[in-house]
């Protein structure tokens, strides 16, 4: 339990803190789940606007502090290389 006024002052930007970033991420999640589902109808048009709707999301995560830059880059890289499968076949 936080006694000080300070510490009573961190507890609250944390809580603040946690439910923003809290916010941020299922944002972030709601998109990559719709390049998932664009990917799964297997319609190429809606897959590259989903893909290219969620970069952004993805690298506004990183410059928040929510996600590390490494883990976007991968899911990035692996989201692409899939909708480009899909695109071509």
């Amino acid at each position: 339990m936080a006694n000080t006024a300070q510490s009573k002052k961190r507890a609250r930007q944390s809580e603040a803190r946690y439910a923003v970033n809290k916010a941020r991420r299922s944002r972030i999640r709601t998109f990559l789940r719709k390049v998932e589902e664009a990917i799964a109808s297997g319609n190429p048009d809606a897959a590259q606007a989903a893909l290219k709707a969620a970069q952004p999301e993805l690298a506004r995560g990183v410059t928040k502090g929510v996600l590390h830059k490494n883990t976007v880059a991968r899911k990035m890289s692996r989201l692409a290389s899939r909708v480009k499968a899909v695109v071509k076949v």
